[in-house]
């Protein structure tokens, strides 16, 4: 008595026969019945199996037995100019179809520190979130996250997580029902063409240590304020978000070899990630 429920609606796709369903972790988010509705107006009851509020990616399973049409993830990343097609249920209209391009690559849109999201400019509305991103070859490159819109309506900047990022991040969710990452124990920021050439570097890549959390594992293993991190495991750090990815995608207890330029030498130096 007295209580208020809200509902929300959202889009989603299934990826197995078996009736496992990818979504957004905002559409999900808090619920306490979930229903997935077809094409055709069929209704199935779903539970939930994990989420990950960091990536804002969901993992639902389908409450029966039956076998079910599934789609799957592309396994070439997309190039700008490429064809998009994006499948939703825009403010409740299931089964919409929009269609556009790539725009970009790559865009940090501040909703956290993993950000890596393609740009297309097919139309993404309310209740858009969660459906999948097609190319023409009817394979899925992404899952629409987010929109900018200073109106609230699509002005043809959306935004998608893109497939090898939801591929590793359901694959956890399905073995755990969460999402563990490394921790290395670093506040980091950009190398800027001047603290490159400060450095001697050629390249303004890479990531300057601004702190280092005492009794972390970049603390104990030796890492230092001002250290410039320039590669991980042997591969270049593009960025300070390129190195948050790159220790995230490694697992606690997993060893991080890092290519550190201090006092104008090149060292490695082995953390064991918390």
């Amino acid at each position: 008595p007295g209580q208020e429920f809200s509902a929300a609606q959202g889009s989603g796709f299934v990826i197995s026969a078996d009736g496992y369903v990818v979504t957004n972790h905002h559409v999900v988010e808090n619920a306490v019945r979930i229903e997935v509705t077809f094409n055709d107006g069929s209704v199935q009851t779903a539970n939930l199996v994990g989420s990950d509020p960091r990536t804002d990616l969901a993992l639902l399973k389908i409450d029966s037995d039956q076998s079910f049409r599934f789609v799957e993830f592309a396994n070439e990343e997309v190039r700008v100019g490429d064809w998009v097609v994006a499948v939703g249920n825009p403010f409740g209209l299931g089964g919409t179809v929009t269609a556009g391009i790539v725009s970009a690559r790559g865009r940090d849109i501040g909703s956290g520190p993993y950000d890596d999201y393609i740009q297309i400019d097919a139309s993404i509305n309310k209740g858009n979130s969660g459906g999948p991103a097609f190319n023409i070859a009817g394979e899925v490159i992404g899952v629409n996250t987010a929109i900018y819109s200073p109106s609230g309506g699509s002005v043809g900047i959306g935004f998608a997580i893109p497939a090898n990022v939801v591929r590793d991040v359901i694959l956890e969710l399905k073995q755990d029902g969460t999402v563990t990452r490394g921790w290395l124990g670093v506040a980091i920021q950009n190398i800027s063409s001047d603290i490159a050439e400060s450095l001697g570097l050629a390249d303004a890549k890479g990531a300057i240590v601004t702190s280092v959390t005492e009794s972390s594992p970049a603390d104990k293993a030796g890492v230092r304020e001002a250290d410039a991190i320039l590669t991980v495991n042997g591969e270049v750090v593009e960025d300070s978000k390129d190195l948050a990815r790159r220790i995230a995608q490694l697992d606690p207890n997993e060893i991080a070899d890092l290519g550190i330029l201090r006092n104008g030498d090149m060292q490695n130096i082995e953390v064991t990630l918390g």
